[in-house]
């Protein structure tokens, strides 16, 4: 317990600043700056993809829909695949927590690793040909709700942007992430306490078959680009090497079991090949320069890792029990009460055809009389069906779910929530077209 305590003193203020800045993005930051450069299948539509992906602050759960969308706005097959790759290994919040425990090099290594994996991926995907669909915009993209392809932040003054800023930060995303978060910090301190010093003492001087034991451990394990830093640094601590490190913080957050298979279903099995090839071919060749440059005596990666056998006693300043404890409250807030009835989620409603209607990924930012949101309020229309979406696991598939259904012929309003994961349609859309387009974002429509 005690080692779990010093490792969330030690992230607590960087996990709230990265998180703060990840609203900030959110906030201010128009959504079709993400999608205007992407749809020509070139080198710079790729290395955009990477930059954009880069600071966002998505899981590899997330990242899913969001590519989706961007692929039905016209991104290219190549700027597609770029950003599901970079997405997920980084984000802000977690190149700042990764600084916070790893140090300066690894902070650095991670988002360059990202970059140049997500560029190689994205360009053999233009090269080659991606299989599955043609990326192009929907046909009926007038009929879509206003919160698709505008940035409804826009309207909003500065501090109406910064409520959505902090909301998303310290609501949405500890929803997202925070269960996480602390299986990861509960992880790493049950690897510090139970994982024998000798474990990797096998592996000393073969750098290639450290990296190729966490690779088939992590590809298909769930972990967050942020919840997977205490995990490395335990490891390392007991002996892994740090090119090893590295390949778990790129390949465990950048792919898992359910986003292989959403990827195969959505953009076909030469895309999926290209991914996981070029994650995998990334991953050992940044693995293998870290480890050259550790121990060829160029650059200690090892020096700055918190954790080491002194750190719990070290005096912990008031600023990190302070963050500790704001952080304690945010995932109680977010997490915890949901799950005990007492809190119940927002539901925002996007109306089809309504070009006021300023829902924007979870907020509702509403300014015309004739568009009604109203937070948890069950709006007593004729023709409502509800369904179970299946498939969802953040804010981000829900939000895009929502405005997926709300795009549907004959849907005058569509509202989802994430718990429980259900959606709420008005109108006369044929279910059959509702199905569809859920589908086409790796999620399973079925009648409540």
């Amino acid at each position: 317990m005690e080692e779990i305590l010093h490792l969330i003193n030690e992230m607590s203020p960087y996990l709230l600043l990265g998180f703060f800045l990840a609203g900030i993005l959110h906030a201010f930051v128009p959504r079709g700056c993400y999608t205007r450069y992407l749809s020509e299948p070139s080198f710079r539509s790729v290395v955009y993809a990477a930059l954009f992906g880069i600071p966002l602050p998505l899981c590899s759960c997330g990242v899913i829909p969001t590519a989706m969308s961007l692929r039905k706005d016209g991104a290219s097959h190549g700027a597609v695949t770029s950003f599901l790759i970079a997405t997920p290994q980084t984000g802000v919040d977690s190149i700042i927590a990764t600084f916070s425990l790893m140090g300066l090099p690894f902070a650095v290594i991670r988002p360059v690793a990202a970059l140049a994996t997500a560029v190689f991926g994205g360009v053999l995907v233009n090269r080659f040909g991606g299989g599955g669909t043609s990326c192009q915009p929907a046909e009926s993209e007038e009929a879509e709700c206003g919160c698709c392809h505008e940035d409804a932040s826009g309207r909003l003054s500065f501090f109406q942007r910064m409520g959505v800023a902090l909301r998303y930060a310290f609501v949405e995303m500890m929803e997202d992430i925070g269960k996480w978060l602390v299986v990861g910090l509960v992880v790493a301190g049950l690897i510090t306490v139970f994982v024998p010093d000798s474990l990797f003492a096998v592996f000393q001087g073969n750098t290639l078959a450290s990296m190729l034991l966490v690779l088939c451990l992590s590809v298909p394990m769930y972990l967050c680009a942020t919840g997977s830093i205490p995990i490395a640094v335990a490891l390392m601590l007991k002996g892994l090497t740090p090119g090893a490190g590295l390949v778990l913080l790129m390949a465990g957050p950048a792919c898992n079991m359910a986003s292989i298979l959403v990827i195969r279903k959505v953009m076909g099995r030469r895309t999926l090949a290209t991914y996981l090839a070029s994650i995998i071919l990334g991953a050992i060749a940044f693995g293998w320069m870290v480890d050259t440059l550790q121990f060829g005596g160029v650059i200690d990666f090892t020096r700055t890792l918190r954790m080491d056998g002194g750190c719990c006693e070290e005096t912990t300043s008031w600023l990190s029990w302070l963050s500790t404890a704001v952080l304690a409250l945010l995932l109680v807030y977010a997490v915890v009460l949901p799950k005990l009835g007492l809190r119940k989620a927002d539901a925002c409603h996007c109306h089809a055809g309504d070009e006021d209607c300023g829902c924007h990924e979870g907020h509702c930012g509403c300014h015309d009389e004739h568009c009604h949101c109203h937070d948890g309020e069950e709006a007593a229309v004729m023709n409502e069906r509800v369904y179970v979406i299946e498939g969802m696991n953040c804010n981000h598939c829900r939000s895009a779910a929502q405005a997926a259904l709300a795009a549907v012929e004959g849907v005058r309003e569509a509202s989802v929530t994430l718990s429980p994961p259900e959606a709420r349609i008005t109108g006369d859309a044929e279910e059959s077209r509702l199905e569809e387009a859920v589908a086409a974002l790796g999620f399973r429509l079925r009648r409540k």
